[in-house]
């Protein structure tokens, strides 16, 4: 079943402010929230529905892909998450909707959790985003403790089941409310929600299982890819926790500006000046490609603005197969600064083309040199 879109779900405009998305979940959340709607199966994929909408519209950089790209501008970003409950504390600071509605804050997750992703912002020339790259790249990122092997204990020891939770990470309590009784969870005071008691710390991480490295990963940019094109690296971004996987690392390329070409999606275009004589009588000129120079005929009688196509010359398609073309755009240069030979050999060849030429004229009539300038400008 398609996903809806989600300024639906929330039933805000797509111009909607991020007060105003707020405001709307907070509404939607009290209403569909399981602790208020027990054992209620449509309840509960109906917040599942509101909360990755706000998690998404909420998020200046995924309601941005979002906008542009709809369900696919935000795959990949964690969704997988929402098969519990837990954790509004990580959604935009809402965990004060049900403290203030229920009496109590949100549960929290007590198994293993997926570390967040990271993102990394590489700049690359354009030629490296034409034919690939491989570079090495330093990410700082939270990994899991290589001393205790991410349990937080000294060696020689290890952690205890917390007694006053059980090792749940929760304690729950029983409260009445205008909905009947409702069954609350709050955070283990005794081991945090951790559900084990640390009596002997790990003196690499003291206790919290996770250091912080700043690790060199190769990646491997494929030809092809543009301003804006995103990498994911699987397992690279921040330790899991409780056991959980790491998150994933997004890398965002960003392609400079390059001097002489700009690109329109696999192709490439550049302008070349070329005297009028050269386009009068026609060459073969040296142009510059990403791969070095090339030969291209000018045929005679090329006007100033003509384009001409380098079939194959352009950037290779992302997906591997074939390249786009380069486009060399004609600019016809008029000379500035002429000798008195050349001014009268440009006369006598107006004179044998029927015109009189003089570099003087009336109000309202152009000289020859005049008209040379637009027919070769046009």
């Amino acid at each position: 079943m398609a996903k809806r879109d989600y300024y639906e779900v929330l039933g805000v405009s797509r111009n909607a402010s991020t007060e105003e998305i707020k405001k709307a979940y907070r509404k939607l959340a009290r209403k569909f929230h399981p602790d208020a709607n027990p054992d209620d199966k449509d309840a509960e994929a109906k917040f599942k529905e509101i909360s990755e909408a706000y998690v998404v519209l909420c998020d200046p950089e995924k309601r941005a892909g979002y906008d542009r790209f709809g369900h696919a501008g935000v795959n990949g970003q964690g969704f997988e998450g929402f098969g519990g409950f837990g954790g509004f504390e990580d959604l935009g600071g809402l965990g004060d909707i049900f403290e203030m509605f229920f009496g109590s804050g949100s549960r929290r997750r007590t198994g293993p959790e997926k570390g967040p992703d990271l993102k990394f912002d590489l700049e690359i020339s354009l030629k490296e985003a034409a034919f690939g790259l491989e570079r090495e790249i330093k990410v700082p990122r939270t990994e899991s403790c290589g001393t205790c092997g991410g349990s937080g204990a000294a060696a020689g020891s290890r952690p205890k089941t917390c007694t006053a939770c059980s090792g749940t990470g929760q304690m729950q309590f029983a409260q009445n409310t205008p909905f009947g009784r409702v069954v609350q969870s709050r955070t283990c005071d005794r081991c945090r929600g951790a559900g084990k008691i640390i009596e002997k710390p790990c003196p690499t991480c003291r206790g919290t299982g996770y250091v912080r490295r700043s690790r060199s990963i190769k990646i491997k940019v494929p030809p092809g890819v543009d301003n804006g094109s995103r990498l994911r690296l699987s397992g690279e971004g921040e330790a899991g926790k409780r056991g959980g996987p790491p998150g994933d690392l997004y890398v965002f390329i960003h392609v400079k500006p390059h001097r002489i070409f700009s690109r329109e999606g696999d192709d490439l275009m550049c302008e070349i000046n070329i005297s009028f004589v050269q386009a009068a009588l026609g060459d073969e000129l040296e142009v510059p490609t990403l791969e070095g120079n090339a030969r291209l005929k000018i045929p005679e009688g090329t006007q100033s603005g003509t384009v001409f196509r380098m079939k194959g010359k352009g950037v290779p398609h992302v997906d591997g197969y074939g390249r786009g073309d380069q486009h060399v755009r004609i600019q016809v240069v008029t000379p500035t600064r002429l000798t008195e030979k050349q001014k009268e050999l440009l006369r006598d060849f107006g004179r044998t083309g029927g015109e009189q030429p003089r570099e003087t004229g009336t109000a309202g009539d152009k000289s020859f040199f005049e008209k040379m300038k637009d027919a070769f400008m046009s």
